[in-house]
């Protein structure tokens, strides 16, 4: 018998807000994430927004980011440190009383500290005397987020950073619970963060034709499943979750928001980029997923989807939903909260587990916000959660992350 691995806290900083709370509250009402960009020059790129963290600031979180500690990492470890300092409280677990080598982190990052290296670079060649700093490297490494947050904690098990694109932490989640599975871990604070919104990060995704250019209406650019959808809105910030073995949770009496029940990983082995049209691996994680935790597709309630607001992407994952779920698909509800929060890249995976979480705790599926027009492509029979939030029961919530490289992670979080 596999060990049974259980979610007991969570905290998040993304553009909808800088805790758990409000990012629930925000993504209920439908807020939309958008700003326009101001943090550089946008003039030479065709886009111009991306959805933001609202006056983001290190020195706001003094007790967790100092002063030294601002200067010596990028943001998306500070971002990190934020969102983990809260799942860490949300927790409950006492650290005194916990043995500490059994405590672990994965936190993975897609780009990692890109804005360091952007700023590094420039600068160097910008002066003939410039030195490169010494925190250089260990400000942009991907894995240095969870190096942080164990020296935060004192955590000393299985630590690690994990990138795998837009599946990244998606990954993360599911090799934290493999860790405890295997016996090498009681708990692991898994996740993902990313602060992607730099010079290389807009300008490189524009040059690759995969983001939003409706800088006229950019605070409704980014809108799954709509026929005038013409990419993704990239967006910031992190999620953390406490991952722990549920007889350990039990011993100590935590809060529980849902199992990791089911875990389903493929590649489409296609294309660098492009997901395969037909969804057939995609298709293959969700029904993997499935399998392991032992459910029929009637029994999935929500999908929280990919839904990144491209115009293969959306078609060919509702295309495997389809395939997967059949005539159930008219009753399961789907949304994409990247409608909200943007495409928040190697954090994605992780704010969106927040979402099934939220829908299972508090029985409400977040909405698919800016939808007008039909896609004659897509099958609007399905519950696509387009005219707000929704009330309704859920007891099985699965969310899908794809990335770059053709890699497929699904996820099936289940009621305890």
């Amino acid at each position: 018998m596999r060990k049974r691995v259980v979610i007991t806290g969570i905290g998040t900083i993304n553009p909808l807000g800088e805790n758990a709370g409000d990012f629930f509250h925000n993504l209920d009402l439908g807020v939309s994430g958008a700003s326009i960009i101001e943090r550089f020059d946008t003039s030479r790129f065709r886009t111009k927004f991306a959805c933001q963290i609202p006056n983001y600031d290190p020195a706001r979180f003094p007790d967790i980011i100092g002063r030294k500690d601002a200067s010596r990492t990028d943001p998306f470890t500070q971002y990190a440190l934020i969102a983990a300092d809260e799942a860490v409280r949300d927790s409950g677990l006492d650290l005194e009383s916990e043995d500490l080598r059994r405590i672990g982190v994965v936190v993975g990052s897609g780009v990692g500290g890109i804005i360091t290296y952007t700023d590094e670079i420039r600068e160097f060649y910008a002066d003939d005397n410039q030195q490169f700093s010494p925190f250089l490297v260990p400000k942009f490494i991907t894995n240095i987020a969870s190096g942080h947050i164990a020296i935060r904690f004192g955590f000393r098990g299985p630590n690690f950073g994990v990138s795998s694109a837009c599946a990244t932490s998606a990954h993360a989640i599911l090799t934290a619970a493999s860790q405890i599975q295997l016996g090498r871990a009681d708990v692991m604070i898994s996740g993902g963060t990313e602060a992607p919104i730099s010079i290389p990060g807009i300008g490189g995704f524009n040059s690759a034709r995969a983001l939003s250019t409706n800088n006229e209406e950019y605070m409704t650019a980014s809108r799954p499943f709509d026929a005038t959808r013409d990419g993704f809105v990239m967006g910031e910030g992190a999620a953390v979750l406490v991952v722990e073995d549920y007889e350990h949770a039990v011993r100590r009496g935590a809060q529980i928001y849902a199992e990791i029940a089911g875990i389903g990983m493929t590649c489409d082995a296609w294309h660098i980029t492009a997901p395969r049209e037909d969804g057939e691996s995609a298709a293959d994680a969700m029904s993997l997923a499935l399998r392991e935790a032992g459910l029929s597709p009637a029994e999935v309630d929500y999908i929280n989807a990919h839904g990144t607001s491209t115009q293969l992407g959306d078609t060919a994952e509702l295309k495997a939903i389809r395939s997967v779920f059949g005539d159930d698909v008219y009753r399961v509800s789907i949304s994409s909260t990247k409608s909200m929060t943007g495409h928040m890249m190697g954090a994605a995976g992780a704010v969106e587990a927040l979402a099934c979480l939220h829908a299972i705790r508090d029985g409400i599926i977040p909405p698919t916000i800016n939808f007008r027009n039909e896609d004659p492509n897509i099958d609007y029979r399905m519950k696509l959660t387009l005219a707000g939030a929704e009330k309704r029961t859920v007891r099985v919530a699965m969310s899908n992350n794809f990335g770059f490289g053709g890699q497929n992670a699904s996820l099936v979080f289940r009621a305890i």
